[in-house]
């Protein structure tokens, strides 16, 4: 069954073949069957291929498989190939599942939208691109997938072209990515440039016998494709981009948080562990960015007011903890957050779509309220999602994040001041989920009265995924429990052929478990603070929060309006690149391109309005012409 693993891409490529060719002509209920039943049979290859994976001994747990010679030039070869171990079956399994229970959510949140069949057929690629950069053998058909997600986001993002703000979203995603797509890109040309190939077998074979730990030229490879992963995954300073991505469908977000591109980059960074752990300095850089992203954009989330607003910071901010645990070398502990945050991701996401879709359109939380009578469904699996996220123990978040904090504090890669940042970042992760959790479903509704009318619950196939998930955010955490609590940590092992062995590295922890237990016990403490802090501030005295930002009102303003990042980048940067773009076309189009162009053509109007002088019409003048032309020509052979 191995052999299959193409039909795992190519399911979704059918779909948005057959969609985007015929859509417009099929009926809405067989073009949302044939994008879910698409990507349905990709999740259900991937289950095969996984359990197949799972029966074999560990060190058998690995299948190139090569379609094609793609680019044969000279020294340079590439091929359509792909490559199957632990790592990415669990992404396949990430991306073709969680992707497959958004489709179907999708059709009942995107039912009555003119662009039905445009919208499915973007979903479809976007998955294909997704599928296609996990499952690549090299770097170069790693970075077609890489650009395919980054061009599906902007269709996505913009989707709703018709309003200013998603188109200029979706254009901001697309620039900022540019950005980083450009180190990226470098990072592989330095690749092939130093190992003479790049398939990632031979490359992640040579590393470690050419070089050693040090090398300048793995520092500069792995911070080059780093610059990458910051801007698909939307670390400091390349994140602007996603919350301006909530312009699209809700849907559309939970899948780009969730299952596709942002986690595009710390997949990358785990499967060129074996470069990362030969450059301490970058894996320095990546935990301290994915740390230092993870509290800034934590503290934003604590002042926001629009309810997707609040979940997309928190993405930047869980992204954040993945780098930090690929950071510290706990490789399989980024990938297991990776996971387990795409459940509880995703069930936030399409929860707050449930909660849009029933009031038509709203996102303020400040006009909301009381919603848990109303939602009996979507309040208690949001609620769930809550508590993963806030890693509450029993739910899927608790196990994956203490583990990064873990780590972080006891890997010879880790410090002190990076578990510090990683458990404060939890108190303010539980604080303003739960805030949400208190402003949207608890107290007196708030909600505008010519909206009162159209409250529901979402339809069936809207709230089976949400059912689905919640049940994931709470039993997938339980594939890595900690040996410290009776666990085998069943997740690490079967990931351990890859990030241990001749692959090199691995996640080397103190094995002290007293140690362990007080980490734990600290972070669930701090997890309950926060949603103690939570309910204080808005259930038992609701109008603290009001009083507080108005006393640190220059603080409040501060975060509210998200450090004025946005606003400092534009004086610098793209107001500046506007005006030195305007002047260069006054100076150069218009002067010089232009005024060359028009000159020959002013040039060449006067010359031919002098010779049409000539064009008289009057035979005589002909006749007096050609006499003076022969006398002329006769004078001049007559004087020679």
């Amino acid at each position: 069954m191995l052999d299959y693993i193409w039909l795992v891409p190519t399911f979704p490529l059918i779909g948005v073949t057959i969609n985007g060719l015929l859509g417009k002509r099929l009926p809405k209920k067989l073009v949302g069957l044939v994008a879910c039943g698409a990507l349905g049979l990709s999740f259900l290859v991937s289950v095969i291929i996984f359990f197949t994976l799972l029966h074999l001994p560990p060190e058998q747990r690995y299948l190139e498989k090569v379609l094609y010679t793609w680019i044969s030039s000279g020294a340079f070869r590439a091929e359509a190939g792909f490559q199957l171990d632990p790592l990415s079956a669990v992404m396949i399994l990430v991306v073709s599942g969680v992707g497959f229970f958004i489709h179907i959510y999708s059709i009942g949140y995107m039912h009555g939208d003119k662009g039905y069949a445009r919208y499915f057929a973007y979903l479809n690629l976007f998955a294909f691109f997704m599928l296609l950069l996990v499952l690549a053998n090299n770097f170069l058909f790693l970075f077609v997938g890489w650009e395919g997600v980054g061009l599906c986001s902007y269709l996505l993002i913009g989707f709703w072209y018709e309003r200013k703000s998603a188109a200029d979203a979706g254009k901001k995603a697309f620039v900022v990515n540019r950005i980083g797509d450009f180190g990226f890109a470098l990072g592989i040309m330095l690749i092939f440039s130093t190992f003479g190939t790049i398939d990632y077998s031979e490359v992640f074979q040579a590393a470690p016998e050419k070089f050693s730990p040090g090398a300048l030229i793995i520092t500069a490879i792995t911070l080059l494709l780093f610059v990458g992963a910051t801007g698909k995954s939307a670390q400091l300073p390349l994140y602007t981009w996603l919350p301006d991505a909530m312009e699209g469908p809700t849907p559309v977000s939970a899948l780009i948080h969730a299952a596709t591109m942002v986690t595009a980059g710390v997949y990358m960074v785990a499967r060129c562990h074996v470069l990362y752990l030969l450059a301490p300095i970058s894996l320095t850089v990546v935990a301290t960015v994915g740390a230092l992203t993870a509290i800034f954009s934590a503290s934003i989330g604590l002042a926001q007011n629009d309810i997707k607003r609040i979940l997309a910071y928190s993405t930047i901010s869980q992204l954040g903890y993945m780098f930090l645990g690929c950071g510290v070398g706990a490789f399989s502990a980024g990938i297991f957050h990776l996971m387990t945050h795409a459940f509880f991701k995703a069930l936030l996401f399409l929860g707050a779509g449930s909660v849009i879709h029933a009031l038509a359109g709203e996102q303020d939380l400040r006009k909301m309220g009381g919603l848990r009578r109303n939602l009996p469904i979507t309040f208690p699996t949001f609620l769930v999602a809550t508590l993963a996220i806030a890693g509450l123990p029993g739910f899927s978040g608790f196990f994956s994040k203490d583990e990064i904090l873990w780590e972080a504090f006891s890997s010879p890669h880790g410090h002190f001041i990076y578990w510090l940042i990683g458990i404060v970042t939890a108190g303010m992760t539980s604080f303003y989920m739960f805030r949400l959790v208190f402003l949207a479903f608890f107290g007196s509704s708030r909600i505008e009265t010519d909206r009162t009318h159209h409250i529901h619950e979402s339809p069936p196939s809207m709230t089976m995924p949400l059912i689905i998930l919640a049940l994931l955010s709470i039993i997938g955490g339980y594939a890595g429990v900690p040996h410290v609590l009776g666990g085998a940590n069943r997740f690490h092992s079967f990931l351990s052929p890859v990030f241990s062995g001749h692959h090199g590295g691995g996640d080397v922890v103190d094995p002290s478990a007293s140690t362990e237990i007080v980490i734990m016990t600290m972070s669930v403490l701090v997890a309950v603070g926060g949603f103690l802090l939570a309910h204080r501030m808005y259930i038992k005295r609701p109008e603290v929060p009001a009083i507080l930002a108005d006393k640190a009102r220059w603080l409040y303003q501060l975060i509210f309006n998200k450090y004025y990042v946005d606003e400092i980048y534009d004086f610098l940067f793209v107001n500046s690149i506007k005006n030195g773009a305007n002047r260069l076309w006054q100076l150069f189009d218009v002067r010089v391109v232009d005024g060359s162009v028009n000159g020959i053509a002013n040039l060449a109007g006067q010359g031919s309005s002098l010779l049409s002088q000539l064009q008289s019409g009057y035979v005589k003048s002909y006749a007096a012409s050609i006499l003076i032309g022969a006398a002329l020509i006769i004078g001049y052979y007559v004087l020679r």
